[in-house]
């Protein structure tokens, strides 16, 4: 490594040293678990300053690229600190680079003028795009807007996230533009995928009962009656299974659908009424004063954000960049 470093290119040293090693680690020269200089090794051999190899060595191990072992040196890691990710990314850049240099060779630029603007663009730093701009479609408006806030806090400061649902839809209400992304219920992907424009990619989420529903639940009486009243037919055979995975301990459970002639009398029966989002109104006009009522209300998994959504939403922005940066 200290013998590769080039003083004649307009790149810094550091620059370079991390590039090496980053590479060199992606393209399998530095397997996973060798040996590496250490910082004093390092920087003799290459004639750098001790403070330039340590900061490289900093980053990459923040990265997870390499992991210093106490009492016996630094070594390649195996990625497992970093983004899971990162070796695909640098070899697709690699790759890049090579064309790039390939087709200046091809034009009959030396590889000092590629790298003076190479340089120069990563000493302007990110490159800045617009924000991004997505559309939660669920069931009923209000609880999408839940939805919608509990999905913005995974999004940039910038981006925005617009709700309707998909009743809305089908009636023929416009869908919100301009759209970068479309997100939905999971089990309602394919039916949202026919209802938006074409060309805008429609994720589905899968979603968990909100912490304070769990809580709510496990705090339950055991010798309550509790009563659930869903929307959904479909939704009916799992709110009870649902509720008892976090109350076992009632036994009196019952369940009506929001239709059910008898539902107002099944209400002054119970202790407890549970319902689905959506019913709150129909079940606190019908329910007796002095009864519990509560929502079982559901969340976007945050596991699916990270997994599902944030993924899709960094390769548009990714791809964003590289459009602005490179009109065609």
């Amino acid at each position: 490594m200290a013998g590769a470093l080039d003083r004649t290119l307009p790149v810094p040293l550091g620059t370079q040293l991390r590039g090496l090693i980053e590479f060199g680690i992606a393209l399998g020269e530095l397997p996973t678990g060798q040996r590496l200089p250490s910082v004093r090794e390092l920087a003799e051999r290459a004639g750098i300053a001790h403070m330039t190899v340590a900061t490289v060595y900093r980053e990459l191990r923040e990265s997870g690229l390499i992991e210093a072992k106490p009492g016996a040196g630094t070594y390649v890691g195996d990625g497992h600190n970093s983004d899971g990710l990162r070796s695909l990314a640098i070899r697709k850049i690699q790759r890049r680079v090579e064309m790039l240099f390939n087709e200046a060779e091809q034009l009959g630029l030396a590889p000092s003028v590629v790298s003076s603007l190479v340089n120069a663009r990563a000493a302007r730093g990110p490159t800045p795009t617009r924000p991004l701009r997505l559309v939660m479609v669920g069931n009923f408006i209000e609880t999408t807007q839940q939805y919608a806030n509990r999905i913005q806090d995974h999004l940039g400061s910038e981006d925005t996230i617009a709700v309707t649902t998909v009743d809305a839809l089908h009636a023929g209400e416009a869908f919100p533009l301009p759209c970068d992304i479309c997100v939905t219920l999971a089990h309602r992907r394919g039916e949202v995928e026919h209802l938006v424009p074409t060309g805008i990619p429609v994720v589905g989420l899968s979603f968990i009962p909100a912490e304070e529903t769990r809580a709510q639940l496990a705090m339950l009486d055991p010798m309550a009656r509790v009563g659930l009243v869903s929307i959904f037919p479909e939704f009916a055979a799992l709110m009870k299974p649902g509720v008892l995975r976090f109350a076992p301990h009632v036994s009196a459970v019952d369940v009506r659908l929001i239709t059910a002639p008898d539902l107002a009398t099944f209400l002054t029966q119970v202790d407890v009424a549970i319902y689905a989002s959506g019913a709150e109104s129909a079940v606190r006009k019908l329910l007796p004063p002095g009864r519990q009522a509560l929502e079982f209300r559901y969340v976007p998994d945050p596991h699916a954000i990270r997994a599902t959504l944030l993924p899709v939403i960094e390769r548009l922005r990714s791809s964003i960049v590289f459009q602005e940066e490179v009109p065609s």
